[in-house]
């Protein structure tokens, strides 16, 4: 089982290690056909991704913040992250399949 952390954000990073989480690999982007079956992926990833995750049997935990709308679109410190009640929730996600438009 490897856990990874998808984030290119220096704070994050420092959030995880502040918190004590055991990352085996830490990438910017996820390429799901990485994944086994079994992995943990952290981060805050689109919603397919995060399906795809789900569909490969891995685990997907959300790294959720609560913001104010002036913090959003900002690079957060650590300190920032904790302030905002920075968090790890796990979710189960499934795609449901293409629909179309107005459906």
């Amino acid at each position: 089982m490897t856990t990874w952390f998808v984030t290119r954000h220096s704070g994050a990073v420092e959030w995880a290690q502040r918190r004590g989480l055991a990352v085996d690999r830490q990438v910017d982007h996820l390429n799901p056909a990485e994944l086994e079956v079994g992995d943990r992926v952290i981060g805050t990833l689109p919603v397919h991704l995060a399906a795809a995750v789900c569909e490969r049997g891995g685990r997907y935990l959300h790294l959720s913040l609560d913001l104010p709308p002036q913090l959003r679109g900002q690079e957060l410190t650590a300190d920032d992250m904790e302030a905002a009640g920075a968090r790890l929730e796990a979710y189960r996600v499934e795609s449901l399949g293409e629909v179309e438009p107005g459906n």
